[in-house]
């Protein structure tokens, strides 16, 4: 009887065993590991965008109602275009004079750079304004910078904000003009100075305008690439012993422990056990007394 319990506690502690042994062979082939925080470099340069903007502008057909033929009649479209690209190199040097190489082949020009780590664990961050017509050229030709990570291309339309922004400086130009206009009649010192301000407060706000709107014109037009790129040693591929090897390594180490576990586990029951035992043996001689 109590044998086949023991032999089949054995076989339990045996398959839980190779159980933990074949789980940790798959989990080394698919876990690829994350040796660079990417998130945190996408991150800084987004911040970069958020204070230096590239639009650019295509034209857009307009339809007419659905019986009608469409109107060749176009429209700008203003929109910001930014790709996302992350590479890895084990050619640092090589790979950095090739990125400024393309740079100046496609006639983009670097808005941002940063550079930072020793040799061995270096690091490049650029914001690269391209034109739009350039934009695709560019974006492919980077990719074949280093070892591509990821990629990213996000369009985002801007038109309503661009005639928001039209509409606003409109209103503005009007306010100007009739404050302007109230200079030439009298009135109280105090109302002259109160005016004074207010055409101040008008004018910064067009200059503001003028710098959001500069971001839109034609000759200004350019579409953004993010790129970053840090050094890294050439991945070699692990073999299957070495795999195997460290699987048994690990195994070994936590089957340890989860048996450990389990044998404190189940001796703290059974301390707990004798101890109920024991209170309802000394209860039950109270009650008989």
């Amino acid at each position: 009887m109590f044998s086949k319990s023991y032999r089949r506690i054995a076989v339990a502690f045996i398959l839980v065993f190779i159980a933990m042994y074949v789980f940790r062979i798959i989990y080394g082939y698919c876990y690829k590991g994350r040796q660079y925080d990417e998130s945190g470099s996408n991150s800084f340069l987004s911040g970069v965008v958020k204070h230096r903007k590239n639009y650019a502008s295509e034209k857009i057909k307009s339809l007419g109602p659905a019986n009608a033929a469409p109107a060749s009649i176009a429209g700008n479209q203003k929109y910001e275009k930014v790709a996302n690209v992350r590479s890895k190199s084990s050619h640092f040097t090589e790979d950095e004079k090739q990125l400024h190489s393309t740079i100046k082949k496609f006639d983009a020009i670097i808005q941002y750079q940063q550079e930072s780590g020793n040799k061995g664990a270096r690091e490049i961050q650029m914001l690269i304004g391209v034109s739009p017509e350039k934009f695709d050229s560019f974006y492919l030709a980077t990719q074949g910078i280093g070892v591509i990570k990821s990629t990213e291309i996000t369009k985002t339309d801007k038109t309503n904000e661009y005639r928001k922004l039209n509409a606003t400086k409109v209103s503005l130009e009007k306010s100007l003009a009739s404050f302007n206009g109230l200079k030439a009649k009298e009135g109280k010192i105090e109302d002259f100075i109160a005016l004074h301000n207010k055409i101040y407060e008008v004018e910064t706000e067009l200059q503001g305008l003028g710098v959001e709107l500069g971001n839109f014109d034609t000759e200004n037009e350019f579409c953004t690439v993010q790129f970053s790129m840090y050094e890294g040693a050439a991945e070699k591929p692990i073999s299957f012993v070495t795999r195997l090897k460290v699987a048994l390594e690990w195994t070994i180490k936590y089957y340890g422990v989860l048996v450990a576990s389990v044998f404190f586990a189940a001796a703290a029951a059974w301390v707990i056990l004798k101890l109920i035992l024991l209170v309802n043996t000394f209860i039950a001689s109270q009650k008989k007394v």
